[in-house]
């Protein structure tokens, strides 16, 4: 039979004007922007739907994007639309478990609003950094940066696409060496922090305190968890796995072969823009797979 994921976009999708047809068109989707608004110490309308430069601030994005993944997925599901799974990649985990059932819009929404200030903070600027690394065999990458100090994979992205993190000097030798060992490129991401990456526990352990006030809820759907690529279903594991992603490996690629080998067979991506459509190309081309970030595109997806 059948299944659909509903998979939802890292940071880095975010554009100016994300959702706002959906604001103006869908009364779920406008009042969960109101809410999200009111609940929230800045002006996140303006933020999503105006050409402005703080909508790529990490503590501005993270709020942003999920109220504008979720207000789409609202929609879907009053439209009679429900995903038999879920999963994000590393910030779109938030609106993946909200979509599930796991634990409300708002409370998501003020989770990465605490999340993006404790990872755009907690290192100083300057000090980390990341690089997708192109066109090498996961393998030899992580041979390469096995034994060196201060640099080790942020992303499994997909095949040809690894992303390493951590002290901007180890990184920047890492790049060198990857280079010379026969990367095709690699390339240093617009971030402000070395996310993913060791050089973050203690954020994650504020994230923890944080989460400790959260109410999670029995699951509608499983989802994929970044940080063993297993189905959760049990809530009480939410919480430990969204405060330890924050400083752990992302396994993307192996998030999405373990939902292809539980049946997953149509993939839709809610959100602007369409890295994870891309990614699935790579991983299995043989998937079905759908983007929902404009309205208009609701009316592309198979009944």
């Amino acid at each position: 039979m059948s299944k659909t994921v509903w998979m939802f976009p890292g940071q880095g999708a975010q554009k100016a004007g994300m959702a706002k047809d959906f604001y103006e068109n869908s009364a779920l989707a406008g009042q969960l922007f109101d809410e999200a608004d009111a609940a929230l110490d800045f002006d996140l309308k303006a933020i999503c739907f105006e050409e402005n430069e703080k909508i790529h601030q990490t503590e501005y994005t993270q709020p942003c994007l999920v109220t504008a993944c979720l207000a789409i997925a609202q929609e879907l599901r009053a439209r009679g639309r429900k995903p038999d799974m879920t999963a994000g990649l590393s910030l779109g985990e938030y609106a993946a478990i909200a979509a599930a059932g796991g634990m409300g819009a708002l409370d998501a929404i003020r989770l990465v609003r605490r999340r993006g200030l404790l990872m755009q903070n907690t290192v100083p600027a300057g000090v980390g950094s990341m690089c997708a690394v192109l066109g090498m065999e996961t393998a030899v990458i992580e041979d390469v940066i096995a034994d060196m100090e201060g640099v080790t994979v942020a992303n499994y992205n997909c095949p040809g696409q690894i992303v390493i993190t951590g002290r901007t000097a180890a990184v920047q030798t890492a790049a060198e060496k990857l280079k010379a060992a026969g990367a095709r490129r690699v390339v240093p991401l617009k971030v402000s922090g070395p996310f993913h990456s060791p050089l973050l526990e203690s954020a994650g352990e504020e994230l923890a305190r944080e989460l400790a006030s959260v109410e999670f809820h029995g699951l509608e759907a499983p989802y994929y968890a970044n940080v063993t690529a297993a189905k959760v279903t049990d809530p009480a594991e939410i919480a430990p796995l969204l405060a330890k992603g924050v400083s752990s490996p992302v396994y993307w690629q192996q998030s999405v072969e373990a939902m292809i080998a539980d049946g997953a067979d149509t993939f839709v991506e809610i959100g602007p823009g369409r890295t994870l459509a891309g990614f699935l190309k790579k991983i299995n081309p043989d998937v079905n797979v759908y983007n929902v970030a404009t309205w208009e595109d609701m009316e592309n997806l198979p009944q």
